[in-house]
This record gives structure tokens, C-alpha cells and sequence, in this order.
């Protein structure tokens, strides 16, 4: 089907462009339908790249959700690239398409768009796409309640402690030593010791980290809703579902969770917030920075497997010290795909396949060291006989260096349990899946057998073992599951809380910044995330006569429709429709009721234009009216042409960058005044606290001299000639991840701005 797509594609683009002829509709009919092809293909592509498994509900979830931790800096590069290179291929496509001059021919024109259209249907994208689709839009299965579990919420009388271990795309095929020689020999000893659950298998929704962690505590794959983003914005996280993580806290557990990577990531904080765990108990990045003997010492992710591992192994001394019930839950990082990570402490730092070193075999070789140290070192300790220990993949590894390697041996899961209590070295090789493994922890802990459609390994017989076909059974079951989220249909009253930052409604409650797009029986929440696009970006994709109701920072849309709030870093709640003209209200109270009303407005195509054009205007390209450059706010007064070496706003204002540009250099519209004051409130960063950090306009240098804290200083300056640019280079900037956007590359800080403002002065 593959080639046939391929040469449908190429033989719609001949017959065009050789027998067609030029029709100006026929050809953008044509041109559509070819770029589609080539769109999908490319998504195809992408989605292959991380996957390894085309477009899948992992695909779709991420992309929908918050990205907040991805290490995303090293794919920046060949994004940009596909892009660039998807707009020539389109630029050739349309030249060649239009290159020879005949007169149109209805019956060749429609051969050429029947090829097309068969190209599109016959590529993998398009049928991936149509099934996802499909199985989103498919009504609830009936007999789903049959098979769904809801297990007691308390185990009577616990006497084990838990340390579960999540390795981040560590599939139980790395320890095939046929396949993979030497590769993991300390963690198979390990597994050699243990209940080895050598068959389980990953099934649809739970093939990457978040879909994993919640099919192993809930029993039941991540299905987010199709029509958004949803699972990212809310403050909980498939509510009406009884997870491990409930029973642990319901019966005396004190839960927590560990890992080097973000805790924001794909919403992961508020899964776990969800289920059982409270917020102090939970260390992400973020967290470990005030605990870890050296901060700098981390991935694009958060800190390695070696750091967190020793984090573990002293929180499990300290909770049972103090003689706790406890869950220690954790999860690595350095085996993330494409190629993972070595840490410093690795005996191990390269391991060779097919006579040359790969990376991702050699950061599983690396990994495998710190988890099975952890289990040696619980092992030796005196609490070991009141702990069970669980080693699990969260998902089988996505399309990483080592993939082509990995998809010629047979796939499993890793799951393996080691108890103190029972020690017992068996391998059990019945048909499971990840969604038995809660059941089996909780069943083995003292408590039920069975976690949504879940099943202990150990005492009840798994689904995947009863349906032929289990993967197709639990996409049949998608519509019943994601109507497990609840999602309100219907938006009337509304409640916004400052304080606790949230917006509420109909039951449901969601995190700040917010858009909804709403109709009468559908409401759609659009977060916003760090690497997502900016609200007003996705307002602008809206139809004119979509309703919205957004809340925000007045800023961002006082510019839009309330110019007297265009500059407040207030909350603000827009309402209407973007062909109309929408009401902007200032939040000015801590806790603020509201309605959702829509009045009859004529929607204007023009207006609609307008407002969308308004919302597509990048960031540093906005000009706003104010005698002072306001820092807090995006883009600069109208008085500024252009500037460079400045970072993103932050709620504060804006950090110089020296990775932008070399030195802060701000050019105004107008040549500066001939006499005039420079009044700037700013700080400094690091070792450019306490030194002269140069001030320069035309010929003129002024010396500012900054501390560690916001301060207002004012420079004198005369201009005689005429220069309009004003150019501030701190003496030496430091890289820095404070106050940065987890995953990126580190920022080299000079001076922290809060305004700066151009005042003329009398010539004497």
C-alpha cells in the first residue's frame, strides 16, 4: 500500500502537470490534496522518530499536554529543518505543477485529483490518523463494566513496605543475553532473584512514561479526550478512578515519588496529585535543586539515575528509621530516547553492538548499574525483610538509537517483584500486560487482586490471557474510558480563584492561564504550556463565531480590545467572539463569580481579520504607548524600532542573554534626545553584582553599577551624534537554568530589567 501511495502520488502530479492544463481551481484542488500527502507523511515521520510506532494516542496526549521538562533543546535543529524543508518541497511542488502551458482538460484534471486522493488514502499516515479518530469517536462498549474492577479502597492490616522503580524505557529485552550480551549483568542478577514476569506485554495507551505509570496503579490505558488538551490544565486526574496510590494513603501508607526529570512533564503532578500523594512528598527537578550535593550536575531531562538513586536509598533510610508505612516510588532518566545519557559515576560508560559503540545500549549498560546498587543497598539493609521491591518498565523504549536492534527480538515489559519478607526466585510465564501490575503490588501488600482491569499475577488470571486480541479489545473500550475523565459538556456559572490560581465550573476545576472554546453542548479547555503556542495563537485558529471565554494576564488581550489595560499584569477574563468585538474585565477580586454570556453580536469578516492579526503578532514585534520601556510586559514601546540580547518576560521582567546576542542594544525610532537621562531598574546577576557594567550611546559610556537586588539608577548622557541605539554589555554573563524553561539550554545572565526610561533633558 505504501508504494502504491507513492506512485498514485507521482502519477497525479504528472498526469497534471504534462496533460491537465492550467485552471486555477483545478490546480489549488490538486495542490491541497498533494500537500496533504506530504503533511501526513512528514507527521508520519516525526511522530516514527519518538514512537517508533507512527501516530498513536502517545503522539496526541503529549502534544495536548503540557511539555513543561521535556528535554526538547536537541530536536529544536531538525524541526526547523523539516519545516524549511516542507516549504521548498511545496515551492517545487507548485513550480513544477504550473510549469507547462496548456489548455485545461476537464478529464485529465479529474484523473490527476482521483490520483491524488488516492495517494492520501493509501498512505500509512492517513489510515493511522482515520483509526485514532475512529477509535476516539466509537460509542462506549457496553460490556466494559463488566471487565472494569473497582477494588476496596484499604488494606486491613499492612505490614510491607513498598519501593517500586520505575526505568525509564527499560523493556525486559535488554537482559536477553543472546540478543545483548553483558548488557545489564548487574540488574539480571537481580532479576535472576526475583518474581520475573517474563511476559507482559504493552498494550494501546500505555506506551510511554504517564500512559505507563497510570496503567500500572489505575489498571487502565490513558485515553485523553480527543477535542483537547484537557488532562493538562485540570487539577485532577481521571477522578472517579480508585488507583494504588489511593489504597496506599487510605490505609496508612505515606506515599512518595522521586525522579531527576520535571514533575510538570505531561501532567505528571497531577496524576499523582490525583491518586494518593501530596505535594511535599513529590521530588522533581525543581525540588532535588536545594537537596543534591551538586546542582549543576544534570541532563537535558533533570539530574542523572546515580543522583536520584542516592536520594532514594536515603529517603528509604529516613521513613523507616523512623518505623513508617511507606510507598517510595521512583523513575530514571538516563535511558530516554534518541540516545540517552551517561553519568560521571557509571563503571560502564560505552557498550559496542555490530563492532561500534551506540549510545542508547550504552546509557541502559549505565542505568541498570544505579538500580540494581539501589537494590543491593536495600538488600544490605536491616529493613529489607519489611520491603518489597518492584523493578517495571514504565513503556517499552520509543524509536531510540538502539531501536533497530530492538524490534528483531521478540518485546516484552519488564516486571520483576523481590520480596524481603518471602525471598522467592521464579519466572512466571503467563500472557500479562503493564495494566496487571498495580493488582499484583496491592495483592502481594495484603489487599485485592484486581485494579480496574488490572489482575494480580499471582492469584487471578489476566484479561490479556482471556481476549485473543486484547490490544484491539481496549481500543473497543476507548469511548467507555475516556468517559472516565467526566468533563463537563456545559459552561454557565464560573468560578476564578486568584489564590489557588484556578478556574472552576460544572464540578471541574482547572489551572490558570485558561481558553475555552464553547458551544451549547461542548466546552473544549486549551491550556497553556511553556513549548505550547501562546493562547492568543490558539484564539486566532478559532472560527469568527466561536465563542471563548479566556482569563489571563490583562496584557495579553487589553491590547486587543481594552487599550487601558494593556499594559496591567493583572488577571483579566475576556469573553465573546473574535469576529465581534469581546468584553475584557479586570479580576479584582480574590475570589470572582461570573456567568458565561454571549449576546447577539453581528460577526464581522472584517473584524474577524482584524482580531486575527492582532493575536498572530510574535511577541517581540507588539508596540505598545508608554513613555518607558516596560519589561514586565512583551514587546516595547512604540518608541523602539528594534532590540536584541534581551530574554523572554518574566513575571519580574526580562534577563540580557548572551547567548542572544553579545550585549543588550536597544534602537529607538528616533535619534536619542541631544541631553538626556537614562533612569534603568534592574539588578545583577552573579559576578556582575558590585562591577561597572558599561552603558553605552553614540561615543558616550556611562558606568552602571548593580547589586544582587532591584535597584533605580539614572544615567546622564549627551548625544551629539544623533545615535539612536542605547547598549548596555554586562562585563560576564553567566550561564545559568534559573527561572528557565526546563529541557532548554542554559541562558547566560548579565543584568535582570525591570524598566528603563529615556528622559530629555534642557540643553544648557
Amino acid at each position: 500500500m505504501e508504494l502504491l501511495s507513492i506512485v498514485l502520488f507521482l502519477a497525479a502530479i504528472a498526469v497534471y502537470s504534462y496533460k491537465a492544463g492550467r485552471n486555477k481551481f483545478w490546480f489549488i484542488l490538486i495542490l491541497l490534496l498533494l500537500t496533504l500527502f506530504i503533511v501526513l507523511n512528514a507527521t508520519l515521520y516525526a511522530s516514527n522518530y519518538f514512537t517508533g510506532d507512527g501516530i498513536n494516542d502517545a503522539v496526541l496526549y503529549t502534544l495536548t499536554n503540557s511539555l513543561t521538562g521535556a528535554g526538547v533543546s536537541k530536536y529544536v535543529v531538525p524541526a526547523l529543518g523539516l519545516i524549511i524543508g516542507l516549504f521548498l518541497l511545496f515551492c517545487f511542488l507548485s513550480w513544477v505543477l504550473r510549469r507547462h502551458k496548456r489548455p485545461h482538460h476537464l478529464g485529465w484534471s479529474l484523473l490527476a485529483i482521483a490520483c491524488a486522493a488516492g495517494s492520501v488514502q493509501t498512505t500509512p499516515a492517513f489510515r493511522q490518523v482515520k483509526e485514532l479518530i475512529a477509535s476516539h469517536a466509537r460509542q462506549a462498549d457496553s460490556d466494559f463494566e463488566t471487565y472494569y474492577k473497582t477494588p476496596n479502597k484499604q488494606i486491613n492490616a499492612p505490614k510491607l513496605n513498598l519501593v517500586y522503580i520505575y526505568g525509564e524505557s527499560l523493556e525486559r529485552t535488554y537482559f536477553d543475553q543472546q540478543a545483548f550480551p553483558g548488557l545489564a549483568p548487574e540488574l539480571s542478577r537481580e532479576k535472576d532473584h526475583s518474581i520475573d514476569f517474563s511476559n507482559t506485554e504493552q498494550l494501546p495507551g500505555t506506551d510511554y512514561t504517564i500512559a505507563g505509570m497510570v496503567a500500572s496503579q489505575c489498571g487502565i490505558p490513558l485515553f485523553a479526550p480527543f477535542d483537547g488538551n484537557a488532562s493538562a490544565s485540570l487539577s485532577s486526574f481521571y477522578p472517579q478512578n480508585i488507583c494504588l496510590g489511593d489504597i496506599l494513603k487510605h490505609s496508612g501508607y505515606e506515599n512518595w515519588f522521586i525522579q531527576g526529570a520535571d514533575l510538570r512533564f505531561a501532567g505528571k503532578d497531577t496524576f499523582l496529585l490525583s491518586h494518593g500523594f501530596d505535594a511535599a512528598n513529590m521530588y522533581g527537578s525543581q525540588e532535588l535543586k536545594s537537596r543534591v550535593a551538586d546542582p549543576s550536575y544534570r541532563n537535558n531531562w533533570g539530574f542523572y539515575d546515580d543522583t536520584v538513586m542516592d536520594e532514594v536509598f536515603e529517603k528509604y533510610e529516613e521513613l523507616s528509621r523512623q518505623q513508617k508505612r511507606f510507598a517510595l516510588f521512583t523513575l530514571t532518566v538516563d535511558t530516554h530516547h534518541p540516545d540517552g545519557f551517561i553519568s560521571r559515576s557509571c563503571q560502564r560508560k560505552s557498550y559496542s553492538y555490530d563492532g561500534k559503540p551506540n549510545q542508547s545500549f550504552s546509557a541502559v549498560a549505565c542505568s541498570q548499574e544505579h538500580v540494581a546498587r539501589l537494590i543491593a543497598r536495600i538488600k544490605a539493609s536491616p529493613w529489607f525483610k519489611n520491603t518489597v521491591i518492584v523493578v517495571s518498565s514504565d513503556h517499552l523504549a520509543m524509536n531510540n538509537t538502539a531501536h533497530q536492534y530492538l524490534i528483531k527480538q521478540p518485546r516484552r515489559d519488564l516486571f520483576m517483584v523481590i520480596r524481603g519478607d518471602q525471598p522467592q526466585a521464579e519466572v512466571l510465564d503467563g500472557k500479562r500486560s503493564t495494566l496487571d501490575n498495580g493488582a499484583t503490588v496491592l495483592d502481594i501488600l495484603g489487599g485485592d487482586n484486581a485494579i480496574g482491569l488490572g489482575r494480580s499475577g499471582l492469584s487471578s488470571a489476566s484479561l490479556s490471557s482471556q481476549f485473543d486480541d486484547m490490544a484491539k479489545k481496549v481500543t473497543a473500550w476507548k469511548a467507555d474510558i475516556i468517559q472516565l475523565w467526566n468533563f463537563p459538556s456545559q459552561m454557565k456559572t464560573f468560578t476564578i480563584d486568584q489564590p489557588k490560581n484556578t478556574f472552576s465550573f460544572s464540578g471541574a476545576t482547572f489551572r490558570l492561564p485558561i481558553l475555552f472554546r464553547v458551544s451549547d453542548h461542548q466546552v473544549e479547555p486549551l491550556p497553556e504550556g511553556e513549548y505550547a503556542a501562546p493562547l492568543r495563537f490558539q484564539l486566532a485558529d478559532f472560527a469568527a463565531s466561536d465563542k471563548f471565554v479566556w482569563v489571563d494576564r490583562c496584557f495579553k488581550m487589553g491590547r486587543l480590545w481594552q487599550p487601558a489595560l494593556a499594559l496591567s499584569t493583572d488577571l483579566c477574563l475576556a469573553m465573546g467572539q473574535t469576529g465581534g468585538q469581546p468584553t475584557v474585565t479586570r479580576i479584582d477580586q480574590p475570589v470572582w463569580q461570573g456567568k458565561a454570556q454571549f449576546p447577539q453580536v453581528k460577526v464581522s469578516a472584517e473584524t474577524y481579520q482584524l482580531n486575527e492579526q492582532q493575536m498572530r503578532i510574535e511577541d517581540n514585534a507588539i508596540r505598545y504607548q508608554a513613555d518607558s520601556f516596560l519589561l514586565t510586559v512583551p514587546g516595547a514601546p512604540a518608541s523602539v524600532k528594534r532590540f536584541s540580547g534581551i530574554s523572554r518576560p518574566e513575571s519580574w521582567g526580562r534577563w540580557s542573554n548572551a547567548n542572544l546576542a553579545p550585549e543588550v542594544n536597544i534602537e529607538y525610532v528616533d535619534p536619542l534626545p541631544a541631553r538626556f537621562d537614562v533612569v534603568i531598574t534592574a539588578r545583577a546577576y552573579g559576578a556582575n553584582a558590585h562591577r561597572p557594567i558599561p552603558v553605552r550611546v553614540g561615543e558616550q559610556v556611562q558606568q552602571l553599577n548593580l547589586g544582587d537586588a532591584f535597584s533605580t539608577q539614572t544615567l546622564h548622557f549627551t548625544n551629539p551624534g544623533a545615535s539612536r541605539n542605547l547598549i548596555i554589555t554586562p562585563p560576564e554573563p553567566q550561564l545559568s537554568n534559573l527561572g528557565n524553561i526546563t529541557g532548554q539550554d542554559p541562558r547566560k545572565l548579565g543584568i535582570g530589567m525591570a524598566e528603563i526610561k529615556i528622559i530629555p533633558q534642557p540643553e544648557n
